[in-house]
């Protein structure tokens, strides 16, 4: 049993050497991509509900 717990982890540990790790720089900025894209799309989506509320009420007046 130990055995197999013991290989599984070699096998991790070689498969994360081969991982090519993102510098500090390219995370921040990414972090700052998908921040702006949220923040753009949450404007975007509540201008449409806003509008389309109003659009509705007035009708159903």
């Amino acid at each position: 049993m130990f055995s197999g717990i013991r290989k599984f982890i070699g096998e991790v540990t070689s498969e994360l050497k081969k991982v090519s790790w993102s510098t500090r720089s390219e995370v921040i900025e990414a972090t700052w991509v998908v921040l702006t894209s949220t923040a753009l799309l949450g404007i975007f989506i509540a201008t449409v509900d806003f509008t389309l509320a109003k659009f509705i009420g007035v009708i159903i007046r």
